[in-house]
């Protein structure tokens, strides 16, 4: 893959990243093979997930543990898959799902990485190597150091690491130097001592995964009804009548949703999915749990209706249905919830008036769509007693991701669809625990009351100045301000957008930490020092001074359980999150009054303090012990919004226009492939798009592909326009026909991201644009 960064940048490779060369597998598995394309016809999850699985576990030699791994994974004695974070179900006997099996037995493959390895290989030399081989070299074994004379990682002791690390920030002039960021797998435990940790230091530099994923969905659900959260939970699922789910591909992004959404059309309620590219969970699935309809090649509906929007088009899309809700009240009453409107919201009647501005060509020109086929969703919703909305990244990775989650409230209001069973807002979130991450702490704009509180109970002073997210952390390493950057799991320098631009920023840094569990990238993208720390993960046993551990996770439904490692440990010399994370602190904080070490030798301690700090957390030790665990209070489900007006607020937005101007440009969304979690590719393999042995590509509608002069399988060269001006190209990705909108195209990412500028971002949210990348398509000149 060859990439044209910004003109202002003198090379194309910062050092680290791979070479800028076409490659048929992309960041994933070297290949020759034969690569094909081809409609993928089958039920989602089904035999096709049973055989991967067992594919799985033997290429990754777990046949016997790994196949036990599936009856303790998410069950009350066990440990939570470290993949997505659908709520586990508890009525289930074996609750898990494909690319959960991949998540397990990818941690917990027998291959280590041993300072041997280091000594062998270089990281020049490694810096050569596919991202996939780099992660299946296995598990980190010990703590590693970058040695700038040799080019070599050597191994350092875990006291000389913390010693190191302390020293560096100790020594900068201003804590705002230091950025600390988090990927969504770390534990509430840990993710509560390392914003101590942060704030305590001094600062509140706490980029997330969340700034790049659904920051648009806190903010918006913040602003209209008083929480960053949805308020349903799976019972509500289990009794809405209808299920509109926008942006979310379920097959891959959240596999056991599939259960929900089959159980839903079994019982007569209506699916409507809403989503560029018609995905294959949105369909029919057989849920492999369900044994007789595996043996039968029994289906299930999993929709009664895909809607292809516009990319970017869903704002006009609820636009549409609210303006067929607000026709049908002017001859049925029922129509609207009056008494909830008139005792619970704000700003009805402006909204009214906005909606009753907007006229049908702008809503169905916008959402790309007829508007017999508007009219049909808004009736599904008028005819729905109880219905839930659903949505991800396909909503919020736009500049107008916010107006989006918030007319989605807004339609929700109507009628009165929030604060009872079987309705209201629900974001899927994607990682494991990223929602338990921002109600722990992690959060560059943290609210004056958990200051307050975290203040008090702690005994520290915490800064009040908003710190940096993901893309000002990157600017910031540019500019010279961030000289330290602290990477608490995660793949940073993939998982960004811009990706030379951020490579060459983390190389800026004088210290760059990464606390890890395999190799990956941001090893080798490294700052002037540069340290690894080995973790334990999820599936091992965690023995502190006070015995073995569990750890917290919080769920897409606000459910809160423990976590209990079940294997022995990849290495006698890991230590757990909050182990690094004390040792770090303890370093850094040498005349800090907060017992770190006493916190984790039992992580009682520590929930009990963060029962003090978190709200709904009381007597957090006692919640955790019935199955399941138990449910954050939601004020927003009992109808008590935390805004300003004490309402539920109605969003005002004009509606967006989201067509280029020039008939040229595409507008691309970057993805994941079936055989990927966010940045870690299993396979060059994506089985419900019906793609092999191919990952440098690009869908186009085939109305496009005619326009370009393409075929398929053609090579194409892609460029795109950043908002500063600047252009990126990425050289030979082969053009695939397949069933989207005329005028988008999509992409996988992270191969897309060297696409997406450091100043493509929401101005609403400051989210990255990943799935409105707008770009010009040709034939490849080489």
């Amino acid at each position: 893959m060859t990439v044209d960064p910004d003109p202002k940048q003198t090379s194309t490779r910062v050092p680290g990243l791979m070479p800028d060369v076409p490659r048929q597998g992309g960041f994933g598995p070297l290949t020759d093979g034969a690569w094909s394309s081809k409609p993928y016809h089958h039920a989602a999850a089904s035999w096709g997930a049973a055989q991967s699985v067992g594919r799985i576990l033997l290429r990754q030699r777990e046949l016997g543990r790994g196949t036990h791994s599936m009856f303790v994974m998410n069950h009350p004695t066990g440990y939570d898959c470290p993949g997505c974070a659908w709520p586990d179900d508890t009525k289930l006997t074996l609750d898990f799902c494909e690319n959960g099996v991949k998540h397990v037995t990818w941690e917990m493959t027998p291959k280590r990485v041993r300072p041997e390895f280091f000594q062998t290989h270089s990281v020049t030399e490694l810096a050569d190597w596919t991202d996939y081989d780099l992660e299946n070299q296995g598990r980190l074994t010990e703590p590693m150091v970058y040695d700038p004379d040799t080019d070599h990682y050597e191994p350092i002791s875990w006291q000389a690491a913390f010693d190191l690390i302390g020293a560096e920030l100790r020594a900068l002039d201003d804590p705002n130097q230091a950025s600390f960021y988090t990927s969504g797998r770390l534990s509430n435990e840990a993710t509560f001592l390392y914003q101590l940790l942060a704030r305590e230091y001094g600062t509140n530099n706490l980029p997330d995964c969340s700034n790049m994923c659904h920051e648009a969905s806190g903010r918006a659900l913040t602003a209209s009804i008083g929480t960053g959260k949805g308020t349903c939970d799976l019972a509500d699922w289990e009794e809405a009548d209808a299920l509109f789910i926008l942006g979310v591909n379920a097959a891959s992004n959240a596999p056991r949703m599939l259960t929900a959404l089959a159980d839903a059309t079994r019982r007569g309620a209506t699916v409507v999915h809403i989503n560029p590219l018609v995905e294959v969970g949105s369909t029919k699935t057989i849920v492999p749990h369900e044994m007789v309809d595996m043996a039968l090649f029994k289906a299930t509906a999993t929709s009664k209706m895909n809607i292809q929007v516009r990319p970017g088009g869903d704002l006009a899309l609820l636009r549409g249905m609210a303006t067929v809700v607000f026709e049908a009240a002017e001859t049925d009453p029922t129509a609207l919830d009056q008494t909830f409107l008139t005792d619970y919201t704000a700003e009805f009647e402006a909204y009214r008036a906005l909606v009753a501005a907007t006229s049908w060509a702008e809503i169905t020109e916008q959402a790309g769509l007829p508007e017999a086929e508007i009219r049909r969703a808004g009736e599904i919703y008028l005819k729905s007693e109880k219905t839930i909305i659903s949505w991800c990244l396909g909503v919020t990775q736009h500049e107008h991701g916010v107006d989006s989650a918030r007319e989605i409230v807004n339609l929700l209001l109507l009628r009165g669809n929030i604060g009872r069973p079987g309705a209201g807002p629900s974001p899927v979130r994607g990682h494991s625990n990223v929602q338990g991450n921002r109600t722990c702490g992690i959060d560059h704009r943290p609210s004056e009351t958990f200051l307050a509180r975290l203040d008090e109970v702690c005994g520290i002073t915490s800064p009040r100045q908003h710190g940096l997210d993901t893309v000002t952390t990157v600017e910031g390493m540019h500019d010279g301000s961030v000289k330290v950057f602290v990477g608490m799991g995660g793949d940073f320098v993939m998982a960004a957008p811009d990706t030379t631009h951020t490579a060459a920023g983390l190389r800026s840094c004088e210290l760059t930490v990464q606390v890890s569990t395999k190799l990956n990238r941001s090893h080798l993208v490294h700052g002037h020092k540069a340290v690894i720390l080995p973790c334990l993960g999820r599936t091992e046993k965690d023995l502190r001074a006070a015995g073995p551990q569990g750890v917290t996770v919080e769920d897409a439904m606000s459910m809160v359980h423990i976590s209990v490692g079940k294997r022995r440990p990849a290495s006698a010399n890991l230590l757990s999150e909050p182990a690094i994370i004390a040792g770090i602190a303890a370093a850094t904080l040498p005349n800090s009054a907060t017992p770190w070490q006493w916190y984790v030798e039992d992580y009682d301690r520590i929930r009990d303090v963060m029962a003090r700090v978190l709200p709904g957390f009381d007597g957090f030790n006692d919640l955790i012990k019935p199955r399941g665990g138990f449910r954050i209070p939601q004020p927003a489900r009992q109808r008590v919004f935390l805004t300003p007006s004490g309402r539920a607020e109605f969003s005002l937005a004009p509606l967006p226009d989201v067509i280029p101007t020039d008939s040229d440009v595409l507008v691309l969304q970057t993805m994941r492939s079936h055989d990927q979690w966010n940045t870690t590719i299993y396979s060059n393999n994506d089985r419900y798009r019906g793609i092999r042995n191919l990952r440098e590509l690009i869908f186009l509608n085939e109305a496009d592909m005619a326009a370009r002069g393409l075929t398929e399988g053609d090579f194409v060269d892609i460029t795109a326009t950043s908002k500063d001006g600047s252009l990126r190209t990425v050289r030979r990705f082969r053009a695939l026909r397949y069933d989207l909108p005329k005028g988008s195209a999509a992409g996988y990412m992270p191969e897309m991201n060297a696409l997406i500028g450091i100043a493509d971002y929401s101005t609403q949210s400051d989210q990255p644009l990943m799935k409105n990348v707008q770009v010009r398509v040709r034939p490849s000149t080489d």
